[in-house]
């Protein structure tokens, strides 16, 4: 079920009558939203259902067997056996096939057959969210950060419907206390949320379609039939597209959210306005960043080791990073790229560092360049991350040192005007940004309804036929 769908309006306005109707019934509350949000999984494939109550049945006993453990040595064996269920069923259903498609084809190489069975599950929705929420809940547990949740609170926390299928990863800290207690309806931000499900529908519909059907799908579809320019504008494009795209989620989600009660993380904040490219994850898909550093990079060692060790932990994270949006080569040459990158950023603050020299340049020219070269390198990730295949992303490399002489019908002033200004809006202060969503909220009624009016004729007016899922809905 679409968030931009006539049936998803149906079925928030049935959600949002009864969670409000049930507010102060704790228990009916948490099985109406229970009920919603299988519902809501459902609409895709009844059959993941099952897998969704496996990863709450797995995370459920894994914390209450760390909580009830008498030794330290009970209480690891219960949080691996855990982790170890959640991550078997992530990597059967998302990875099973790319690496028995890989080891078959080194066998094939070596002259020994078929010798691994090529299976391919069908990849369930969302199943890359879930089960991180799950880990990272039971991880908790066992950090004594978190007590264990009764089993309708966790299966609430882990299908909420509005980060279900594409995060933001919200942690039980923040969620499960929401979930206990009952919401208050006047602290309820109508003005935000309401702002940001408009806005998030517009970036969606509007602008990263129009990046998809513009320039990044026939430019990608086929490269060797473009200019170097328009190779170029399409990854640019693509950054822009994906940007609008996921961050339009995130915006529909946490206002969805709000309107239950409910408060998610931000999980964008500017990210092409970063000056680096460890600057650049503060500000990308900020849950799974900080997912990623406290379960992975720290565990593995952080940057308490040598600087060698430091180097090999930030490319560990950064290669499962990318290996967590896909079972490609492209998305771990994505996360290699970002692995690179940061390491090389690392070795140049140590080595600054130990120089005595700033480690920052905040002359106006600096930032513009760090700006500028930031979000080159960032762009270059996203080529790999939307190519089809290692050889689709060689092929746009080879158009941007080859396809100068060609035409560029595709780069277009709405195209380039469209680019520039998703970027420009990026380095609107969010303070400005606050102020005039309060001022917004303060509004009279029939204001407030005559702009959110028009902010939606303008998405359906403007919006294409044919909008394809949000990107991350695969992931």
């Amino acid at each position: 079920m679409l968030f931009y769908t006539f049936d998803f309006a149906i079925f928030f306005g049935v959600v949002y009558a009864g969670a409000w109707l049930l507010n102060r019934r704790a228990v009916a509350w948490k099985l109406w939203m229970l009920v919603a949000s299988y519902y809501f999984y459902a609409y895709w494939d009844w059959h993941f259902c099952f897998l969704l109550a496996a990863s709450t049945l797995i995370a459920h006993l894994g914390a209450t067997g760390v909580s009830l453990a008498s030794t330290q040595r009970v209480r690891r064996v219960w949080l691996a056996t855990s982790i170890a269920g959640l991550l078997g069923l992530l990597g059967y259903f998302k990875y099973f096939s790319f690496f028995a498609v890989s080891v078959d084809n080194v066998l094939r190489g070596v002259g020994l057959g078929d010798a691994v069975p090529l299976l391919t599950p069908t990849l369930p929705v969302a199943i890359s969210f879930f089960t991180f929420m799950a880990v990272s809940y039971v991880v908790d547990v066992y950090r004594g950060q978190l007590k264990a949740a009764t089993p309708i609170d966790l299966a609430v926390y882990l299908s909420f419907f509005p980060h279900l299928v594409a995060g933001p990863i919200v942690r039980g800290t923040e969620l499960l206390p929401q979930i206990h207690r009952p919401r208050d309806a006047q602290s309820v931000d109508l003005a935000r949320a309401s702002t940001l499900i408009v806005s998030g529908l517009f970036k969606k519909l509007v602008v990263s379609s129009y990046m998809d059907s513009q320039i990044v799908t026939p430019v990608f579809g086929s490269p060797g039939a473009h200019s170097a320019l328009e190779v170029l504008f399409a990854v640019w494009g693509f950054a822009i597209q994906i940007y609008c795209d996921f961050s339009g989620y995130t915006d529909i989600a946490i206002g969805i959210a709000l309107l239950l009660g409910v408060k998610f993380p931000v999980n964008f904040d500017g990210p092409y306005t970063a000056r680096s490219l460890q600057d650049f994850w503060r500000r990308w898909h900020i849950t799974l960043s900080r997912w990623l550093r406290d379960y992975l990079y720290i565990p593995l060692g952080g940057n308490r080791g040598s600087t060698l060790l430091t180097a090999r932990n930030i490319m560990l994270t950064m290669v499962l990073g990318g290996l967590w949006h896909g079972a490609n080569w492209t998305f771990l040459a994505w996360g290699a790229l970002h692995g690179v990158g940061q390491v090389t950023g690392h070795l140049r603050r140590t080595y600054r560092e130990r120089q005595g020299f700033a480690l920052e340049n905040d002359a106006t020219f600096a930032k513009v360049r760090q700006r500028f070269l930031t979000f080159q390198y960032v762009s270059l990730g996203w080529l790999f991350f939307r190519a089809s295949s290692m050889s689709n992303a060689y092929a746009m490399l080879g158009r941007l040192f080859t396809g100068w002489a060609q035409s560029s019908p595709l780069v277009t002033p709405l195209l380039v005007a469209a680019i520039a200004a998703v970027i420009a809006i990026q380095y609107v202060p969010r303070r400005y940004v606050d102020d005039a969503v309060a001022a917004f909220g303060r509004a009279v009624v029939p204001v407030q309804v005559a702009a959110l009016g028009l902010g939606l004729l303008c998405t359906t007016t403007l919006m294409p036929a044919g909008v394809p899922p949000f990107l991350y809905y695969r992931f």
